[in-house]
């Protein structure tokens, strides 16, 4: 009888083993299903996971969420339904991308916008290079999304990255001096940044506005009392 017990139960066993296997595995081709669907803004297939429960959170093995991934494929319509729905706008892959900071780097300002009507955002969630949305929006030219961080009164525009540049020095150091990183300087200092902060070399914006011929960011920034 013990004989039989115990074949009983490893049978029992392995069976309920290969249940919560198939599980596992449906769940995770769920998941990834899940997540392609926002790779390819398809709306339809998002809803129908949705209603089946899925983890809107889930990752992939690049720890993307479906979020994340219609982030980087700019897609609106997915990125505002996942938003809607729930989804973390502060999660970040294995790249250190968040949706709120890849849609402010990459000038994508619907979505931005989107993650900042949440209320959720984390100012302080930051990129590879220890910065925040703002430094590569203004090194990038992102005009647009420059001015809406720039309506957020606790936004930390004076935050220092990794390089030690500041936002105001990112535009500088890497724009071309054009009319558009000169729009996004007279932004930053409107916006009351300081702009005295140097670099790790204790070169200071102005400085570096000098020595690349810059002359209306220099205007600008001597005009802002910057030395």
């Amino acid at each position: 009888m013990k004989i039989i017990s115990l074949v009983f139960y490893f049978v029992l066993f392995g069976l309920l083993n290969v249940c919560a296997q198939k599980s596992i595995n449906t769940n995770s081709k769920m998941e990834m299903e899940f997540i392609k669907a926002a790779e390819n803004n398809d709306t339809g297939k998002l809803q129908n996971f949705l209603k089946q429960g899925v983890d809107i959170n889930a990752t992939d093995a690049h720890k993307r969420t479906a979020l994340m991934a219609a982030t980087y494929e700019n897609n609106v319509e997915s990125s505002k339904l996942l938003i809607k729905a729930g989804a973390d706008v502060n999660a970040q892959d294995d790249r250190l991308e968040s949706p709120f900071l890849h849609a402010g780097a990459l000038g994508y300002l619907e979505i931005l916008k989107a993650c900042l009507a949440t209320g959720k955002v984390d100012y302080m969630v930051l990129n590879r290079y220890g910065g925040t949305a703002l430094i590569p929006a203004c090194e990038r030219g992102h005009t647009e999304v420059v001015q809406e961080l720039l309506k957020l009164e606790d936004y930390p525009i004076d935050h220092i990255n990794n390089l030690t540049w500041t936002a105001l020095m990112e535009a500088i150091v890497l724009g071309n001096g054009g009319k558009t990183h000169t729009h996004i300087v007279q932004l930053l200092v409107n916006a009351g940044c300081d702009v005295n902060i140097p670099d790790k070399n204790g070169i200071s914006p102005l400085q570096h506005a000098k020595k690349n011929g810059y002359k209306d960011m220099v205007a600008i920034l001597e005009k802002a009392g910057a030395k």
